[in-house]
């Protein structure tokens, strides 16, 4: 991993355990243990695995491991963990707490503040608020559901997700639906869902014109997944606002429509895990070679099956 992520990742004391666990080396030759992060470069090829005999795991302290796999990882055996479920936990708190904001139309109301007019109340009601439309059952979309479900504005869920079903989804607490049922009965719309091919532009300009007058984007998962274009259009006209961790292209060029629109809230990147909780991270995944080593179920486990349907 990068310098300054190992740094955060892995601080003294969980070095100091990671060392009582395996002995450390950079000879990926020898390594029978491989511990990625963000920040790394390394891509498990079958010319990399060649100079790599005896590897017979991958932990990743960090979220999607798929820049690390290839096929060839899986084709020898490799066991893969990833910390991807520590980091869910943030990116679904930046989640709901945007929901929370676009729900009571905080974008408008800010905007009418700065301008010198005090918001009247019709002014802060827009979309009904209360009808989230939740599109992917991730790790990170599970928590929403169930954050929205605890929270006391009585939120209605709706869910699209092609791989699950009618009873998990009413386990969970919310309905499941199609994508355009979904679009055009939530006034908000939050996106969790992995960027596959068949999930680029889910939300293109058809579906996010389904969406009703006042409703709200909010994409903590990858910009791919909205038509940046048909949504620049629709905010600029007024009719939809958004929050944005993510966009397409990432990061946006200076200059670029979305910056100056003041219904529009841009964060870098940032839902995922930062300050303290990156050392979550690292202790998630020297816990896993703990168990590796002990001979133990991997928590984190990720199979061939289920990156193919993972961020």
């Amino acid at each position: 991993m990068g310098q300054e992520q190992e740094a955060a990742i892995l601080p003294p004391d969980l070095r100091a355990r990671l060392g009582e666990l395996a002995l450390p080396t950079e000879d990926l030759a020898g390594a029978d243990i491989l511990l990625t992060g963000w920040g790394t470069s390394l891509v498990l090829d079958d010319r990399v695995l060649d100079g790599a005999p005896r590897l017979r795991a991958l932990v990743h302290a960090g979220g999607s491991v798929r820049p690390v796999v290839t096929p060839a990882v899986w084709e020898r055996g490799i066991v893969v963990s990833s910390a991807a479920g520590v980091n869910a936990g943030p990116v679904a708190e930046f989640a709901f707490a945007q929901i929370s904001l676009a729900a009571k139309k905080a974008l408008g109301a800010a905007a009418s503040h700065r301008a010198g007019r005090w918001p009247a109340f019709g002014d802060r009601q827009g979309a009904d608020g209360r009808t989230v439309g939740v599109v992917g059952a991730s790790r990170t979309g599970r928590r929403v559901i169930s954050r929205l479900r605890a929270a006391e504005a009585d939120y209605r869920v709706l869910l699209y997700d092609p791989y699950v079903s009618v009873a998990e989804a009413t386990r969970w607490g919310a309905e499941l639906v199609n994508i355009h049922s979904l679009c055009g009965n939530s006034s908000v719309v939050s996106l969790h869902a992995p960027e596959l091919p068949e999930t680029r532009h889910l939300l293109d300009a058809e579906r996010l014109a389904l969406i009703p007058d006042g409703g709200t984007v909010v994409n903590t998962a990858r910009g791919s997944l909205v038509d940046t274009d048909a949504l620049v259009e629709e905010c600029a006209s007024g009719r939809l606002d958004a929050f944005l961790d993510v966009t397409d292209p990432e990061p946006l060029p200076p200059g670029h429509p979305l910056f100056s629109l003041p219904n529009v809230f841009l964060t870098p990147h940032i839902a995922g895990s930062q300050g303290s909780e990156v050392r979550r991270l690292g202790a998630f995944a020297v816990d896993e070679v703990a168990r590796l080593v002990r001979g133990e179920p991997l928590l984190g486990a990720v199979t061939r099956e289920a990156l193919s349907r993972m961020a």
